[in-house]
């Protein structure tokens, strides 16, 4: 069985961090990610960016409806995600609201976080 760990956090705190506080998160973050990788939990992960770049969809009676943000009722849980691949952010849309729980539901698109190597 799988499981995403949806990891939440002040994102305000790393956008206060120092550089050398910034680093030992990362260096924190890396440490844990090699571990998984050596005793097998490890199946995948990505950083999202900032909640401000997200963008949520839903259809209501046909019609596809975005906001910016995560900001969605809170009777409403997190039940899977896909990853997929789009030229932009209008694909993006265009393909999250094929999926099912749009209908009922919201489907929040937001991009990876993209990290340069040094």
């Amino acid at each position: 069985m799988r499981y995403l760990c949806l990891i939440y956090e002040d994102e305000k705190a790393w956008s206060n961090a120092t550089q050398a506080e910034m680093e030992k998160g990362i260096a924190e973050y890396n440490a844990f990610t090699e571990s998984i990788k050596k005793n097998g939990n490890y199946v995948g992960g990505e950083a999202l960016q900032p909640t401000s770049t997200a963008t949520s969809v839903r259809v209501r009676n046909g019609k596809v409806s975005t906001t910016d943000g995560p900001f969605v009722e809170t009777k409403e849980q997190l039940g899977g995600y896909y990853l997929i691949t789009a030229k932009d952010l209008d694909e993006a849309v265009k393909v999250a609201a094929r999926i099912p729980s749009a209908r009922n539901g919201t489907i929040e698109v937001r991009p990876i976080q993209e990290f340069s190597q040094p």
